[in-house]
């Protein structure tokens, strides 16, 4: 039996994708952060070319987390999504009077690394590590406080004993 440690991170990396860096980062700054069934739901209704590649990604790097570490899909959490640009294809495109055309043909390597996060006591000190903003509200009847943290679209609300009361996303076709 494996041992699930909560601070573990499973990733799966593509390499030579075969498309801008600039347009599988438009897409995957709308999915960081989130749960592993939301960023299934978002990549498949996206209308962008790069969701294809990172839907590939991302079920690949859930199957390593729940085969290797035996972490439930559900209980993951995108922790981190990033690309950088590869190796530039250069052909050359006919032109008149026989000279020729440089066509550049770029690559990207996109990295997604996933975090189980149901037997995490400090998640919120995760997202505090990772660039959430948070602040402390009162309930209008004083019972309870809540926490709200905000990125980028992506609002969660949590008690003091640090359940998860509501979560949204909001997102904005660009």
């Amino acid at each position: 039996m494996i041992k699930r440690d909560p601070n573990v991170e499973v990733y799966a990396s593509g390499q030579y994708i075969r498309m801008s860096a600039h347009k599988a980062r438009r897409v995957l700054d709308q999915i960081r952060g989130l749960y592993y069934e939301q960023t299934l739901m978002m990549l498949e209704l996206m209308p962008y070319r790069a969701c294809y590649p990172i839907l590939k990604l991302v079920y690949s790097a859930a199957a390593n987390a729940s085969h290797n570490m035996a972490f439930n899909k559900e209980d993951c959490i995108i922790s981190q999504a990033e690309v950088n640009g590869g190796t530039l294809l250069k052909r050359l495109k006919p032109r008149a009077r026989g000279r020729s055309y440089p066509v550049k043909k770029p690559t990207c390597h996109i990295t997604i690394v996933l975090q189980d996060i149901s037997k995490d006591q400090d998640f919120f000190i995760w997202l505090r590590k990772r660039g959430w903003i948070y602040e402390t509200l009162k309930n209008i009847n004083m019972k309870e406080r809540y926490v709200t943290m905000s990125y980028e679209k992506r609002m969660i609300w949590a008690n003091s004993a640090g359940e998860v009361v509501w979560d949204e996303v909001v997102w904005d076709k660009k």
